[in-house]
C-alpha cells in the first residue's frame, strides 16, 4: 500500500477505471466525470491502484478507506511470526548428561520455530586448541538434537570461543 493515497483533485490521470461505492464497475471514464459522480454521492474519489493502466479509483469515504487499510496492516502484523534466537552455552568438559539436557531444550526451541545460537565457551588457553578438535566437541551436542535442523551459520571463532547458529529444517 502507498504511504499516501491520492484523493479527489490530487489524482493526475486523465482517464480512470472507476468502482462505485457499492462495488460496481463503472468502466473507464474521465477524471472530471468521476469527480462529479463522487461529489453527487457526497464521497471521495480515491486512487486505489495507480500503477494499473488505466489507474483504478474507487468512490468511497476516505476515512473509511484509511480505517480499512490500517485494519489490514494490523492483521498482517499480528500474523507475522517473530523468530527469536535462543542461546545455549557449552564448555569443552561438559558431561554427557548435561549435553543431553541442553540438546532436549534445543529440540523444544526448534519445534517452536526459534533459531539457536550455540556457544562453545573456551576459557583461557583453551582458545588456542586445534579448531578441528573444538568443532568435534561442538558436534557432540549437535548429534544429540532430535529435531531435523540446518546450520544457518557455520562454526566460527568468536570472543567467547566457537559459535554456530542452527534452525529448524524447512520441509520440502
Amino acid at each position: 500500500m502507498n504511504t499516501r493515497a491520492r484523493i479527489n483533485h490530487q489524482i493526475r490521470a486523465a482517464e480512470l477505471r472507476v468502482i462505485d461505492s457499492n462495488g460496481a464497475n463503472l468502466g473507464v471514464i474521465t477524471l472530471t466525470e468521476a469527480l462529479g459522480k463522487a461529489q453527487e454521492q457526497g464521497l471521495d474519489l480515491i486512487e486505489i491502484s495507480p500503477s494499473a493502466v488505466p489507474p483504478i479509483a474507487k468512490i468511497m469515504d476516505f476515512g473509511k478507506y484509511q480505517y480499512e487499510a490500517n485494519k489490514k496492516l494490523k492483521q498482517a502484523k499480528s500474523k507475522a511470526k517473530v523468530v527469536e534466537i535462543k542461546n545455549i552455552q557449552v564448555k569443552i568438559g561438559t558431561g554427557d548428561h548435561d549435553l543431553t539436557l541442553k540438546a532436549k531444550k534445543a529440540s523444544e526451541w526448534l519445534t517452536e520455530g526459534n533459531r539457536i545460537k550455540i556457544d562453545l565457551f573456551l576459557p583461557g588457553r583453551a582458545k588456542y586448541l586445534d579448531f578441528k578438535f573444538l568443532k568435534e566437541r561442538l558436534d557432540r551436542l549437535l548429534k544429540l538434537i532430535t529435531i531435523d535442523y540446518t546450520v544457518a551459520d557455520s562454526p566460527k571463532k568468536s570472543l567467547k570461543g566457537i559459535t554456530t547458529i542452527i534452525e529448524k529444517a524447512k520441509k520440502q
